[in-house]
């Protein structure tokens, strides 16, 4: 048989989080309440900002694009680990593995670099306040969404490509709850450094790149924030970053420790309970984030709540 029949193979086994039936049905009734909650939240936050005329601002246009992002990347992975969960055979085919890994990196590079253009919205916001409107105009805010967009997709395509190009015959069996990158390249039985090179090297573009940026744009709003002599004008410009910030700390400081680190000696629990985080919990905190610190959106929640018993008394007549 030739090296180029023994590239492939007709499934890959997922061993997922845990193989205890118990811990599994557990974990099942546990991550669909979180993936349900996920969908309703960000869904809502969607909505809120459709509705209510005052959120009609770059920020929210773009904390729109990340909501999209963070249910469409919970759904490339949750439902897949949910059958699972109660499957007996947790099989997964070579295209749909392939696929779960493009959108999952797809989606979650968009979001790295969604964050670093919301960080950009940010810098203006603080320290060209009077120009904002001019700086955040709609074309520009539609250009950095679809680089956004573009920019992920691109670097999860070469990515994918180079992982599923290594022959993978002799071991099947991915040690992980989906098909994530470093779990499939360890699969491979030739020397896969080039390749995990490649793959560090993208991630380093994709996540270091934004992350100076955001870092950068940060260092810039707190020195000019500092600046300001009045209490209140200081309190204003870090309640104008702090939702923000919360989400970039929790998102990159976890995908950074999880990505860029040394190769030699992985640690595949943590990397599973990292990857549980970003895909599940995130999708939650960022809706909770946005809603229980801004005072914008608690006011819009507020606002449309109040009008509820005059739609439901209207529709009742």
């Amino acid at each position: 048989m030739g090296t180029d029949n023994q590239t492939w193979v007709r499934e890959f086994i997922l061993l997922g989080l845990s193989s205890d039936r118990n811990t599994q049905v557990s974990l099942f009734v546990l991550f669909s309440l979180m993936y349900l909650v996920t969908v309703l939240g960000n869904f809502l936050i969607v909505l809120l900002i459709r509705l209510d005329s005052q959120l009609h601002t770059p920020m929210y246009f773009f904390l729109t694009n990340l909501s999209i992002v963070d249910v469409s990347y919970a759904t490339s992975i949750v439902p897949q680990m949910l059958v699972h969960f109660l499957a007996e055979h947790k099989g997964i085919p070579p295209v749909r593995c392939a696929a779960q890994l493009f959108f999952s990196l797809g989606l979650g590079g968009i979001e790295f670099v969604l964050l670093a253009v919301m960080a950009y919205d940010r810098y203006v916001a603080v320290c060209d306040p009077l120009r904002y409107s001019v700086v955040m105009h709609g074309g520009l805010c539609a250009r950095l969404a679809i680089t956004s967009w573009v920019s992920g997709s691109v670097n999860s395509l070469m990515q994918t490509t180079i992982t599923f190009q290594l022959p993978t015959c002799i071991n099947k069996c991915i040690d992980h709850m989906s098909c994530e990158i470093l779990a499939v390249v360890r699969l491979a039985y030739v020397d896969t450094s080039s390749s995990e090179v490649a793959v560090m090297v993208s991630s380093i573009v994709l996540l270091m790149t934004p992350f100076c940026l955001v870092l950068l744009s940060y260092i810039k709003n707190i020195s000019t924030i500092l600046k300001i002599r009045s209490m209140e004008g200081r309190e204003k410009g870090f309640h104008t970053c702090a939702s923000h910030l919360t989400v970039v700390v929790l998102c990159y400081g976890m995908t950074i420790f999880t990505y860029i680190q040394p190769s030699s000696n992985p640690f595949v629990l943590q990397e599973k309970l990292i990857s549980v985080f970003y895909a599940i919990l995130m999708p939650v905190l960022n809706p909770l984030i946005y809603s229980l610190r801004n005072k914008e959106v608690k006011g819009a929640w507020q606002k449309l709540l109040g009008q509820l018993p005059g739609l439901t008394s209207k529709l009742a007549t």
